[in-house]
């Protein structure tokens, strides 16, 4: 569905004008600058430091910016041209060899070269920038986004920059009298806002400019054999401190929105100051908060502390990663990976409601920034007396925990009882996260379980939930048996703090009830609405799983688990 066709929407332009999701409080900020500066088109951009192998975080900057696009698109009812630039700075000098790499040793010797022209460490591509910047624009190609890509090693060499390196020489005074008050007093000393390159060893150089000719375009500087060399400032002799080209590529290229990381923020006066002193208008910008791993701390390229974006593919859609990408974008979060099953879960809960909303609502709703407006309808799967529902994440690795199997066909088999016409050719997106839940589970479900025994409260409990599910064997009414299992639990656990009650005025159930049955039968502190996980699994299954959570089947089996791994 294109933009022109969700235009359609009646009212959809005039909520959006009002809307107060993000996308559209940063899409209204681009109006009033169009508005203000009577331009014809706008340039969106993302960068990339490809100086490690890319991680989700790289992609976000692009999912977050196209959000913000389609915003746009959306309050200029799609009659101003846009574009969405993903510039990579494949030229800056590799100053480590990654941790996270092959061959880490082969590379030693090519350490202050472009990236551009350091060896691939996998033996794919020509270059290291090169795999990196494939690995990134794989999954942008994968996920469907609209972009082109630039290589800052292509502009540079191929003259695209030379008029703004040109301007740069002649206005070099003003871009130092920026930067310089920025630097330490030894720095400021050596500083200079171009970075030749060897033209002896192909390395980039921090080195101090013995002279900067405006007028004709030229550095001299002393090259690591000590001897004084001149090169022109265009051509791809020399590159940009990566300050000066954030505000030099800006103005180069006429860019309108970037956003970028918390980490950068003290720089934008920075970034700014050079873009108007090269004549242009400085962009709007986005600062978003930064990624945490499961310690807490920033993630890296170069460290690998964080997830790749092909580690978040094998557990769990491009959705979900999208949904992360969406919320609370100037919040940190922690990104690792017990966050995944959470966003798969969140993103199906937003897909089901969507239909329903009111057009104010699906505005804000996660799910129309994710798919551009015209989210897809959510797939549920019927029993026989078509009583409809909606798979959960959760609700998979519950099943896959309890069948102690990583067959994905032994899923099917339990999908396919309650519901006989499922098939991974007609419910596609369950296929993908059967496959998906297999593998969350294998790697961190599974090792991560602690069962435990019952009290004599809880064993009670049990045995008489057990009994009365027995009068239900070869029922798939989620809702019958989640009754069940709540009178029980109002039997032996009412909720006496009054805060709960029936609409009968009886007690209702306390939490401690399904954190019984969650740690007992299931080894976790939370789990699914367990009658929907009983009619999925079978009532004579649930029966027996209870059984074996009773005479310690289910702790044995997990200890030896343990034990086999060690």
């Amino acid at each position: 569905m294109s933009i022109a066709d969700l235009l359609s929407v009646p009212d959809l332009v005039s909520t959006a004008q009002q809307s107060t999701a993000w996308p559209f409080e940063e899409a209204r900020k681009l109006v009033a600058r169009i508005e203000r500066t009577g331009q014809k088109a706008v340039l969106f951009e993302t960068g990339y430091g490809p100086s490690g192998l890319p991680h989700i975080g790289t992609f976000g900057e692009v999912a977050r910016t196209t959000m913000v696009r389609n915003a746009f698109r959306i309050l200029t009812e799609d009659r101003i041209p846009t574009r969405l630039l993903c510039f990579s700075d494949d030229m800056d000098g590799m100053r480590k060899v990654p941790d996270n790499v092959p061959n880490r040793d082969a590379l030693t010797e090519f350490l202050h070269r472009p990236l551009s022209s350091v060896p691939d460490p996998f033996g794919e591509f020509e270059s290291f920038g090169h795999h990196n910047n494939a690995m990134l624009r794989r999954f942008l190609d994968t996920f469907g986004f609209d972009y082109e890509f630039a290589s800052a090693t292509d502009y540079y060499t191929s003259g695209r920059f030379d008029p703004i390196l040109r301007l740069i020489a002649e206005r070099y005074q003003a871009v130092m009298d920026i930067m310089l008050p920025t630097l330490g007093e030894e720095r400021r000393s050596t500083y200079s806002c171009f970075l030749p390159i060897s033209p002896k060893s192909g390395r980039v150089l921090y080195v101090p400019m013995k002279q900067v000719d405006g007028a004709n375009g030229t550095v001299t500087f002393e090259d690591e054999d000590g001897v004084d060399v001149t090169v022109p400032v265009t051509g791809g002799h020399v590159k940009l401190q990566w300050k000066p080209d954030f505000g030099a590529r800006w103005a180069a290229l006429g860019v309108d929105f970037e956003m970028y990381g918390k980490d950068h923020q003290p720089n934008t006066v920075v970034y700014d100051s050079i873009c108007r002193v090269l004549g242009a208008e400085a962009p709007e910008h986005f600062v978003y908060e930064l990624f945490l791993d499961d310690k807490g701390q920033k993630i890296s390229k170069s460290k690998g502390n964080g997830i790749t974006i092909d580690d978040w593919l094998k557990y769990a859609s491009p959705e979900s990663l999208a949904l992360f990408m969406f919320s609370k974008p100037r919040e940190a979060k922690k990104l690792y990976f017990d966050v995944i099953p959470r966003q798969v879960d969140d993103y199906l809960t937003f897909l089901e409601k969507f239909p329903g909303q009111p057009i104010k609502e699906q505005l804000g709703n996660p799910v129309f920034h994710i798919h551009g407006g015209r989210p897809p309808a959510v797939e549920t799967i019927s029993d026989a007396s078509n009583h409809a529902t909606t798979v959960s994440f959760a609700m998979l690795l519950n099943l896959v925990a309890v069948a102690n199997s990583e067959d994905p066909q032994v899923l099917w088999g339990f999908l396919r009882r309650y519901s006989p016409t499922v098939s991974a050719e007609n419910h596609l997106g369950l296929a993908r996260m059967v496959g998906y839940a297999v593998a969350y589970f294998r790697d961190f479900v599974r090792p991560s379980k602690v069962y435990r025994e019952p009290t004599e409260a809880e064993r009670s409990a049990l045995g008489d939930l057990a009994t009365a599910l027995t009068e239900h064997v070869g029922s798939t009414d989620g809702n019958a048996l989640q009754a069940v299992i709540y009178e029980v639990g109002r039997a032996h656990f009412p909720d006496l703090s009054g805060k709960s009650k029936s609409p009968d005025g009886r007690p209702g159930v306390s939490q401690s009830w399904f954190s019984t049955i969650y740690q007992v039968l299931l080894g976790a502190d939370r789990g699914p609405r367990f009658g929907s996980f009983a009619a999925l699994y079978g009532v004579s299954e649930t029966c027996e799983l209870i059984r074996k959570g009773l005479d310690g089947s289910l702790m044995a089996d997990h200890q030896h688990f343990l034990a086999s791994r060690n």
